[in-house]
């Protein structure tokens, strides 16, 4: 289950790169691994960047239909993995008519709801299978050198925040990963009661981190969550995938500007 939309499904990632140092021991080795030309700039481009969570910082570790498949087919369900997908797809973009948001509190209801029409099953019990499985730290993992990334940033003053349409279950999701120490604020839909692109999620945000829309940036993989949300927030964007491929990119971007792109060209 977990916040994932049809594209998310086919997206195949390497094995989560998150590592068992403490943060403040990452903070330090990312500032002696870093360029002396990152490191001389008088000031980033932007005093912090908010990324979002699921398709961008967090993949899921199996494909969607083979998680439900694998529980459902305990339950009698016999529907090839395409079939599944194309349910869940359906499901996901059907407007959820129960509730002005999809993630209230820990989103057991909208979840349900997927589970049911993705696999043609309505029992509590696989249900309940399925959702506990997307709790635990193993159903995600983290973007290939987000944790390095971050770090890096951390280290030269940028402050970070995850700003992500999810359920409750996000916070300890991040925990168990070891990187919640990494952000400064954690903004989750079903805590502040307003989904992306609603800009008052992104303005909230702001608020914490007590900072202007025009010193801060946004990455994400949704065009309309992500990159309309944040730009009517007054936000920068960059849509991940297209305007930036790696955490890597966005560390070199936020503290080189944009020589970070020609330097990668060379």
């Amino acid at each position: 289950m977990g916040v994932l939309n049809g594209k998310l499904q086919q997206q195949q990632h390497s094995r989560a790169l998150h590592s068992t140092a403490q943060p403040l021991q990452l903070q330090q080795v990312a500032a002696a691994a870093m360029p002396r030309s990152w490191l001389s700039l008088s000031r980033p481009a932007y005093k912090a960047v908010l990324v979002d969570a699921a398709g961008t910082l967090l993949v899921p570790s199996e494909r969607t239909a083979d998680v439900y498949l694998r529980y459902a087919s305990k339950y009698g369900v016999d529907l090839s993995e395409q079939e599944v997908l194309q349910r869940f797809r359906s499901a996901y973009n059907t407007p959820w008519g129960q509730s002005p948001l999809r993630y209230v509190g820990d989103g057991r209801p909208f979840w349900r709801f997927i589970v049911q029409q993705s696999t043609g099953c309505c029992s509590e019990a696989l249900f309940e299978e399925v959702y506990e499985y997307y709790e635990q730290p193993e159903a995600w993992e983290l973007a290939p050198g987000a944790v390095q990334a971050l770090s890096k940033l951390r280290a030269a003053g940028v402050r970070l925040a995850v700003v992500s349409n999810f359920d409750t279950r996000l916070r300890p999701i991040l925990a168990a990963l070891n990187v919640d120490s990494l952000f400064d604020a954690v903004v989750v839909s079903a805590e502040v009661g307003v989904e992306k692109p609603n800009p008052v999620i992104f303005e909230s945000a702001l608020q914490q981190l007590r900072l202007r829309p025009s010193e801060v940036v946004h990455v994400g993989d949704d065009r309309r969550n992500d990159v309309w949300g944040a730009r009517d927030a007054g936000v920068a964007a960059w849509l991940w995938g297209v305007d930036v491929h790696s955490f890597d990119q966005v560390a070199r971007r936020v503290l080189l500007g944009v020589a970070a792109d020609d330097e990668e060209e060379e």
